[in-house]
């Protein structure tokens, strides 16, 4: 977990500082005075009175720039911003030129906007560049000649092993991995596979879509493949065993093993778990037999040889038809997350299932991925995007609201109201945060 909550804080850091930069931007574009730009937070945070100090800051013009000492975010402080951090007696001064209340509405709106469109276009800007450089490898649907192997809720929704995925409701998908997110997040009638040459129509029951949530985990199907072993793990039970690279296992007490989703279950069987076994193994042209210990774990110890069964496809993209890429990817993203949202408050439990940083390191990688870790970068930009237009009161995207509604009346809402109602969402956002961040106690 070091390594993915590392890339994650580092994710973070650069996320929150072009976010910031993004309102910092437009505030000093408009002669807007900015008293602080932090990264972190240096009090803590919510409540701004308390055990405030900084772990780096130095002042330049009219702004302190700093490193806070709380790691749950960033700020910048613009002057005359009505907001949690502002005394009530400061509402009863008249504002002056440089602050933020004194500003056009038009003015105060793309300050606000400012972090939202910083990270829509750091996303677009990501994607882009990780299209270009490192392109695009995913497996076709076409290309799982073997079909797919099921787990428990897969063969209860009616799926078969050997079943080769067609179409989500008569619709083409890419991969199977967008196969699992249209269930979940599309909610289909009907999933179409090929059983056999024949044409079967599995429907796809709400109850099914909520423990498929539930299992939190990326595939309740996965592609079929030959039990071939790619490499064996040092000090292993196939170590032991005395299995090798190239090696194929057929059986295992007797008990055919077609695919290696055959033997990850006679392995996992309970009473399978720590008991030696008689594994047949096809060696070069021979058939040989080796004894061989199954871990309490329900393992062996090797990786199988995937990319000699599985063949992915990698596409390349030019410098300029990777920004169209980059763009599609940004768009279906936001889209992506806006159904999630929409599964969260429509689905049985699937609010039970928000995470918080403990969720979010867990999508990283548990090695250092550069690949990996710019496109989680660039879907989280996106994401922050996304959560920071809702119109809550003291996201921006309530600030937003409430100059939306001043540029309707042609009139400002009492600065009282917004701050008020700042700590109406602040309150919300609180409560939300402390329940995804108990994650680590839920799943």
């Amino acid at each position: 977990m070091g390594v993915q909550f590392a890339q994650l804080l580092l994710t973070l850091t650069i996320l929150i500082v072009l976010h910031e930069g993004g309102h910092f931007f437009f505030a000093r574009l408009f002669k807007t005075r900015v008293e602080k730009f932090y990264l972190f937070f240096d009090f803590l945070f919510p409540i701004s009175t308390l055990m405030k100090f900084s772990l780096f800051k130095f002042k330049k013009g009219d702004t302190e720039y700093g490193i806070g000492w709380f790691p749950l975010g960033g700020y910048v402080q613009i002057a005359g911003m009505v907001d949690e951090q502002m005394d009530t007696e400061h509402l009863n001064k008249p504002a002056e030129p440089w602050e933020f209340r004194a500003k056009p509405r038009w003015q105060r709106m793309l300050i606000m906007m400012g972090g939202i469109i910083v990270n829509i276009i750091v996303g677009i800007l990501i994607f882009w560049m990780t299209n270009w450089y490192y392109g695009k490898t995913y497996l076709p649907l076409e290309n799982v000649k073997y079909g797919i192997a099921c787990d428990s809720l897969a063969l209860t929704m009616g799926f078969q092993d050997g079943d080769k995925i067609v179409t989500v409701d008569n619709k083409k998908v890419r991969d199977l991995n967008h196969v699992i997110i249209d269930i979940i997040l599309d909610q289909p009638k009907a999933v179409q596979v090929d059983r056999n040459g024949t044409i079967v129509n599995i429907p796809i029951k709400e109850e099914f879509i909520s423990k498929l949530i539930k299992q939190r985990k990326a595939g309740f199907i996965y592609p079929r493949f030959p039990s071939e072993i790619d490499s064996v793990m040092a000090k292993s039970p196939a170590e032991s065993g005395g299995l090798k690279k190239g090696d194929r296992i057929i059986a295992v007490n007797g008990q055919v093993i077609a695919f290696h989703s055959d033997l990850q279950r006679f392995t996992h069987i309970k009473s399978n778990k720590g008991k030696q076994a008689a594994f047949t193994i096809i060696r070069g042209n021979d058939t040989i037999e080796k004894s061989i210990k199954i871990d309490t774990n329900g393992t062996i110890g090797f990786f199988p040889n995937i990319d000699k069964y599985l063949e992915d496809k990698h596409e390349s993209f030019t410098f300029i038809s990777a920004l169209g890429a980059g763009w599609k990817q940004a768009t279906e993203t936001i889209i992506l997350y806006a159904k999630n949202l929409k599964v969260i408050f429509t689905v049985k439990d699937a609010h039970k299932q928000i995470g918080g940083f403990y969720s979010m390191a867990q999508g990283f990688d548990t090695e250092w991925n550069w690949p990996d870790f710019w496109q989680k970068t660039g879907f989280i930009s996106l994401v922050l995007a996304f959560m920071n237009f809702l119109p809550i009161p003291m996201l921006d995207g309530g600030y937003i609201l409430f100059l939306l509604i001043e540029m309707i009346l042609r009139r400002n809402i009492p600065e009282k109201f917004i701050y008020y109602a700042n700590y109406v969402g602040l309150v919300l956002i609180m409560a939300l945060m402390i329940y995804a961040n108990t994650d680590w106690l839920r799943f």
